[in-house]
C-alpha cells in the first residue's frame, strides 16, 4: 500500500473551521486559488476543494490513499481558543466526515496540546480511526517540549499513533513563533515512545533562515522510531535537502512519502535536468506531480511502502 501522509484540505464554513482574511488574500494562497479555481469561502467552495483533491488521489496510479490533515485553532496559556490568532481552523469532526465519503483517504487529527480537552479530544479522535496526529507549532504557537504535551505523548505511544510534526520554516501561514520550528524539541516525544515523523525534515522555507536538516539527521541516526517526511521538498527553497536525506542511507531508510498539497511541487533542475523538469511541469495534478518528480529522483520501493509501515495497525483503507 503506497500513501500520502501529508495532504491538507481547507474549512471555508463556520461548522467546519475558518480561513482569515489575512490567510484567504495573502500571495501564497491566492495563487493556490487562482490554480483550483477556488475564489470564494463558502459550502460550494468547501465541496468543489473536496471534488478537487478527490480526484487527485484517484488519478495518482501509484497512490492508494493519502491521509487527511486536521488543523487545530491556536490556544492560549490558559488552553482557551484564540481566534484573532488562528488564521486556519479545519475541524477534527470535518476531516472525519469526509473521510467517510472517500474510501481512499484517511484521517489525520490535530489536537493543540495546551487546549483543556486535550487528552479527551484526542483519545475522541483514535477511537474516530485517526491515523496519526498532525501538529504545526510555528503557527498554532506552543512548545512541543513544553511538559503539557506529555500526556498526549503518552496516549499517542499507547496506541501506536504517530505524531506528524512541522519542523523547519513555514512560508504559507503566518507563523507565530519560529523558534519551535527545531526538530529537537520532538526528543520529549521521541523518550516517550511516540513515533515522530517530522514534516520537511526540517528544511529551511527562505534562503537566509535557520536550516534544521542537521538536527533531523541527528535525530534520524539516534531513534529507530523517528522519521522524516519529504512533503514541499520539491519547492525551490528545499530542494537542497534531496542529495542529503538521499546520500545518507540511514536518514534515507526513515523517509515517508507527503506531498504537501496543494502546495505547488516544482521539479528540481539539479535533480531531473531540463527534460526530466519539463515532463513533470506539463502534469497538472499536483498531487501526481509529486509522485512523478519523486520516481525520477529515485526513490526506491521502500520508500513508497513505508508510511503503510509506520501508520501500521492504525490502518483501515475502505
Amino acid at each position: 500500500m503506497v500513501i500520502d501522509c501529508h495532504v491538507h484540505i481547507a474549512a471555508c464554513t463556520p461548522q467546519h473551521g475558518r480561513m482569515s482574511d489575512r490567510l484567504f488574500t495573502s500571495l501564497p494562497f491566492r495563487f493556490m486559488r487562482f490554480a483550483l479555481g477556488l475564489d470564494r469561502r463558502d459550502e460550494a467552495t468547501e465541496r468543489k476543494l473536496e471534488q478537487i483533491l478527490a480526484k487527485a488521489i484517484r488519478k495518482t496510479r501509484r497512490l492508494d490513499a493519502a491521509v487527511i490533515l486536521a488543523f487545530d485553532a491556536v490556544h492560549d496559556e490558559e488552553g482557551r481558543r484564540d481566534d484573532r490568532n488562528t488564521h486556519l481552523y479545519v475541524t477534527n469532526d470535518y476531516v472525519i466526515d469526509l473521510v467517510k465519503r472517500h474510501p481512499n483517504m484517511l484521517f489525520g487529527a490535530s489536537v493543540h496540546p495546551y487546549r483543556k480537552d486535550a487528552v479527551k479530544e484526542l483519545e475522541r479522535c483514535i477511537a474516530a480511526g485517526a491515523v496519526l496526529v498532525k501538529w504545526l507549532a510555528i503557527t498554532q504557537n506552543f512548545d512541543p517540549s513544553d511538559e503539557r504535551c506529555y500526556p498526549l505523548y503518552e496516549v499517542m505511544a499507547h496506541h501506536k499513533v504517530p505524531l506528524l510534526s512541522h519542523t523547519g520554516g513555514e512560508q504559507s501561514l503566518p507563523q507565530m513563533n519560529q523558534a519551535m520550528a527545531d526538530p529537537m524539541l520532538l526528543v520529549p516525544a521521541l523518550k516517550r515512545g511516540v513515533t515522530v515523523i517530522a514534516a520537511h525534515c526540517g528544511t529551511r522555507s527562505r534562503l537566509r533562515e535557520r536550516d534544521f536538516l542537521p538536527e533531523f539527521v541527528k535525530l534520524a541516526h539516534e531513534y529507530e522510531h523517528c522519521y522524516g517526511d519529504t512533503s514541499a521538498l520539491s519547492l525551490p527553497t528545499r530542494s537542497y535537502a534531496y542529495r542529503k536525506i538521499l546520500d545518507d542511507p540511514v536518514v534515507r531508510a526513515k523517509l515517508v512519502h507527503g506531498s504537501d498539497w496543494p502546495i505547488l511541487p516544482v521539479p528540481p533542475l539539479a535533480g531531473l535536468g531540463i527534460h526530466g523538469c519539463l515532463g513533470c511541469l506539463c502534469d497538472g495534478n499536483w498531487i501526481r506531480r509529486d509522485v512523478r518528480i519523486k520516481e525520477k529522483l529515485g526513490f526506491d520501493d521502500d520508500y513508497w511502502h513505508r508510511t503503510a509501515k509506520v501508520l501500521g495497525p492504525r490502518l483501515k483503507v475502505g
